[in-house]
């Protein structure tokens, strides 16, 4: 390996960056604590494990990949350090060392376990991971070398925790990108690889691969049987407090049951927990129905509930109803995953949906089509709790089914109602009853950590059979990492393999549950399954450049993983950059305190709940009185904004110190969505050149989004009235001569075809986006300053984004925008005149 402040000299000195299109990339000078790992199609295929460490990712190849069982011991090959920016890297590397396809297989942040610098000195490195699918401890520890054997090699192992699975193979269960959706063939079609110094697609010019030849005649396509269908390990959802919005997004009703999933094969049916445990036996009725159905085979997705005279599912109804015939069972079946040989899994959500409706519309009780309402989630949870109901799941729309717990599905409810493990009991005074309360605990960190005591919500069956489960798992010893006192006063330990069903009103600061009832036991959930982690209620607050963040791993930007830490740590390392824009003006913030898929808003007050790093600037309204407006003008701003969840930073045209005096005017290029970008970038140019004709120089930004904002810094010697006149009267000549590209009126029945020239960015208390502010749209886009010579190579107005804007900053040569600030130019009479 390479020596310190030399890190990346092996990975540099074996790559030929005209030829690969991996990131060169530098040493971070930040301490970060990114983990990834890219499935890499290679000579050999493999998994590339990396941990961020000393601002380089420590890299093993890891052969057969990750395993989720404490038993499997896999070959790690320690490999050069790569550069951070290496962890948004997905592609084609067409010739040279490492040639074949990469994709990104998980992505999230990692935790050392004591020192990791004697960790990878002595040779056993502990670490808990928190990815996208691989969650909890893990272990590299290595091996020793043979005689003359030169590479380094380790074993990756999994710890035995909530998180540890004999029975899953990651890398069967998952194997698409959670960056792009794509599987390695896709990526291999679609990706760009370089050749001669020049990029060119994979699927046009990269040689095709030699297939065997079949051994023995393939049969016609009517005489092929869809394979065997298998089990699934199934999506989960993420607990938020408050449901997304957004058109991109369905929202379902929460049914309070248990999760099955209707494996079908040639009219054999079997119901699976999700835990893959056989129930068929215990709900024949829902088998038969399924069985029904006109397939030939198919998964099903679904939930298994008991329902009252209202329509309304119960859990603790849900208890007896596989003995009581009173009790009407019904299976909402709410996704397809195969049918009829086809995997349907890559697929967008509402294709899924649609054709599992038409797979299940005409089957009737038990059976059902669980509907779903598009738009604002919180709209549709709150008519779902004004009815009592437990909550909604709200999916992402066009997203691919992925096993595991993620982000594109967000589980919203109205009142607590969770799993817990019950680890001990307190005994009753009472006659005839076995206990007083239950004591529970769930999972954190592989910790069992103590949420309080149940003792409402049993009647007689229920105490029969707790006191029945709970002899044989007696023990002296506590298993809770720690009690209260008034916990462990008469109290009888239990080895904690009992998962109980409870409703509660909401959870104390402490994380204690008030008003708790018990609702029943779950048998479809292992005890170590019940962690914290998916709700992320605790805020592990870590101070980060003395701003405290809170949150700091949740994820922003999911089809990224990009967390709140990665946000704060872009802003704060490259605030040189950005500052110039921001300080001392007027700004108004883009809010998503969820993240990106969540609920956003604009923020332009100043409030009491502003983090103090965030300035305030006094402005007179029209109406006479003075508002507090946010300014940004240092690096723990930015931090401070990352922290509430700012996602987009906008920009007032003027300072605070003259207000009325704006010093620059903006023209936003909208292209209607019938246009190519080299429309839009043609029209930038043009706009350039009309401007420079009349004296005045112009810069061009990519906003992120599908425009070009063509801006010209002006002296502070106009108001408002005079830039907004010009702005309009430029805009409104400009589509008079060019009525066929241009349109100058917002309406959007007039821009079909066209490119809208919005000038109204250039009114008082307008804003519009600041150089190298992110972007709450998908993929994380960065609003970029770019030179108008490199802009004709560009084709992409969100070219740049937090996975690449580190390398673009550290790769230019000079400052796009050297000359923005020296720039000495105003808006004259004559240039007033000349667009009436």
């Amino acid at each position: 390996m390479a020596r310190a402040g030399n890190l990346l000299k092996t990975y540099q000195e074996k790559r030929d960056f005209r030829q690969t299109p991996e990131p060169k990339g530098k040493v971070k000078k930040s301490k970060g604590s990114l983990y990834i790992i890219q499935k890499h199609a290679a000579r050999r295929l493999h998994y590339d494990f990396r941990l961020e460490l000393d601002g380089v990712l420590k890299s093993w190849a890891v052969t057969r990949g990750p395993s989720l069982s404490p038993s499997d011991k896999r070959l790690a090959v320690r490999t050069e350090d790569h550069p951070v920016d290496y962890g948004g890297f997905e592609g084609v590397i067409a010739q040279g060392y490492g040639a074949g396809t990469v994709l990104l297989w998980d992505r999230g942040t990692w935790e050392p376990n004591g020192d990791p610098h004697e960790g990878l000195e002595n040779g056993v490195l502990k670490f808990t991971l928190f990815g996208e699918r691989l969650n909890g401890g893990f272990a590299l520890i290595r091996m020793k070398n043979k005689r003359g054997e030169k590479r380094e090699n380790w074993l990756l192992v999994k710890e035995r925790d909530a998180h540890a699975d004999e029975d899953t193979d990651p890398t069967e269960t998952w194997t698409t990108s959670i960056k792009s959706g794509r599987d390695l063939s896709s990526v291999e079609r679609t990706g760009e690889t370089y050749r001669k110094g020049k990029k060119y697609k994979a699927d046009r010019v990269a040689p095709a691969r030699p297939r065997a030849k079949p051994k023995s005649k393939p049969p016609r396509p009517s005489e092929k049987k869809p394979a065997k269908v298998k089990f699934i390990p199934p999506q989960l959802a993420t607990l938020r407090d408050q449901p997304p919005s957004g058109d991109e997004w369905l929202h379902e009703l929460k049914f309070d049951g248990y999760r099955i999933q209707a494996l079908i094969d040639d009219g054999a049916v079997r119901l699976m927990t999700r835990n893959a445990q056989d129930w068929t036996d215990k709900y024949p009725s829902i088998a038969r129905a399924l069985a029904d159905l006109d397939v030939t085979n198919a998964v099903v997705d679904g939930e298994l509930a008991a329902v009252d005279d209202k329509g309304r599912s119960s859990f603790g109804l849900l208890q007896n109803a596989t003995d009581a015939e009173d009790i009407e069972l019904i299976y909402y079946a709410f996704d397809l995953l195969h049918l009829n040989g086809a995997d349907l899994r890559a697929k967008p959500l509402t294709k899924r949906k649609a054709r599992l409706k038409s797979v299940v519309r005409d089957a009737g009780d038990p059976i059902r089509y669980s509907e779903h309402i598009a738009g604002d989630g919180s709209r549709v949870i709150e008519e779902a709790c004004a009815i009592n109901l437990e909550g909604i799941i709200s999916k992402q729309s066009n997203a691919a089914y992925r096993s595991g717990r993620g982000t594109t599905w967000i589980k919203s409810k109205c009142v607590g109602n969770d799993e817990f493990v019950v680890a001990g009991y307190r005994k009753s005074d009472k006659r005839g009853r076995p206990f007083a309360s239950l004591l529970l605990g769930e999972y954190v960190g592989g910790r069992l950590v103590y949420r309080g005591r149940v003792g409402t919500g049993f009647d007689t069956a229920a105490f029969d059979d707790l006191s029945d489960r709970m002899k044989p798992l007696k023990r002296k010893t506590n298993p809770f990492d720690k009690t209260p006192a008034d916990a462990r006063r008469d109290a009888i330990w239990l080895t904690p393999k009992l998962v109980a069903q409870i409703a509660y009103t909401e959870r104390t600061a402490d994380g204690h549950l008030r008003h708790p009832s018990f609702q029943g036991l779950r048998e479809d959930k292992p005890a170590r399954e019940v962690t914290r982690m998916a709700a992320e209620k605790d805020d592990g607050a870590v101070q980060f450049r003395g701003v405290r963040l809170t949150h700091p791993d949740r994820v922003m930007f999911p089809g990224q993983g990009a967390t709140k830490r990665a946000i704060a740590a872009y802003y704060a390392e490259n605030a040189d950059h950005i500052l110039p824009f921001l300080a001392g003006r007027p700004l108004s913030l883009v809010r998503c305190p969820s993240g990106r898929q969540g609920e956003c808003f604009f923020q332009k007050h100043h409030t009491a709940s502003t983090p103090e790093h965030i300035a305030t600037v006094n402005i007179p309204e029209k109406n006479g009185k003075t508002s507090s407006y946010l300014m940004i003008s240092s690096a723990e701003g930015l931090i401070a904004a990352a922290q509430i969840g700012a996602l987009e930073l906008h920009i007032w045209g003027a300072r605070g110190d003259r207000v009325e005096r704006p010093e620059r005017v903006v023209f936003d290029l909208d292209p209607d969505e019938l246009l190519e970008f080299a429309d839009v970038r043609s029209a930038a140019q043009e706009m350039r050149d009309v401007l420079a004709a009349i004296g005045l120089t112009s810069f061009a930004l990519l906003t992120g989004g599908k425009g070009i904002h063509v801006i010209a810094p002006l002296e502070r010697r106009r108001g408002w009235d005079d830039v907004k006149a010009f702005a309009k009267g430029l805009a409104e000549k400009l589509a008079r001569a060019a009525p066929e590209r241009y349109v100058a009126r917002a309406a959007k029945k007039q821009r079909t075809r066209k490119i809208f020239i919005d000038w109204l960015r250039n009114e008082r208390g307008a804003t519009a986006i600041s150089p190298y502010s992110l972007r709450a749209r998908p993929g994380a886009p960065v609003a970029t300053p770019v030179s108008w010579s490199e802009l004709s190579r560009i084709d992409d107005a969100a070219r740049y984004s937090l996975d690449n804007i580190d390398t673009r900053l550290s790769r230019l040569k000079s400052d796009p925008w050297r000359d923005y600030f020296d720039v000495k130019q105003s808006i004259t009479q004559a240039h007033l005149d000349s667009v009436v």
